[in-house]
């Protein structure tokens, strides 16, 4: 008697071990299979990652092409952006800032400044980034070719705002007077811009 009833445990202890074996498996698959949920919001003031990337779908802007002393040096008109990352502000002007460098990346240097990068000193000169933040995010300073302040916005700023100014920097047509340039979609990717 005591075989069979040695068997028989055995028989169920095989069995549990085996639906334990296949629980496990199975739980184990689901969690590698489940996609997690995106929990980017730009209604909030909660860092997600790059806000031009993320919010802009803009990566190209951060790290900035040349420097702000690089700029001056070329004589360049700037436009500087003071941004956190965290920000539910900044998180919402990133697509304005993508649309400035989309019409003046060429001729200006584009330049967002992340205000936890900027080294804590006591004075700066006005070739470096602190020198012209006071404090605010969004900020956006715009400078002509001579390093001359001609626009400091704090907030979130309209883009006409920002055009408007960078039309008188550049010596352009007021945009009341100039064609409108709209985009015409060839396919999902590729744009061409046309008269209206």
């Amino acid at each position: 008697m005591g075989t069979i009833q040695n068997r028989v445990q055995s028989y169920w202890k095989k069995l549990f071990l085996l639906c334990l074996a296949v629980s496990v498996a199975l739980c184990a698959s689901w969690s590698i299979w489940e996609t997690p949920t995106a929990w980017a919001s730009i209604n909030d003031d909660r860092l997600d990652g790059n806000i031009f990337v993320v919010y802009a779908g803009n990566g190209s802007l951060v790290p900035p092409r040349l420097t702000l002393a690089e700029s001056m040096k070329r004589k360049m008109p700037v436009v500087l952006v003071y941004y956190l990352d965290d920000s539910r502000d900044c998180k919402e002007f990133a697509i304005v800032v993508s649309r400035i460098q989309e019409f003046y990346g060429r001729a200006a240097s584009i330049i967002p400044v992340s205000v936890d990068s900027i080294p804590i000193k006591s004075t700066y000169s006005p070739n470096e980034v602190g020198y012209y933040y006071t404090g605010v995010v969004p900020q956006t300073v715009v400078l002509d070719e001579a390093g001359k302040i001609v626009f400091n916005g704090k907030g979130q700023v309209k883009y006409e705002a920002v055009d408007d100014v960078l039309r008188e920097v550049f010596d352009l047509l007021p945009r009341s007077e100039s064609v409108e340039l709209k985009r015409r979609s060839f396919n999902e990717f590729n744009t061409e811009l046309v008269d209206n």
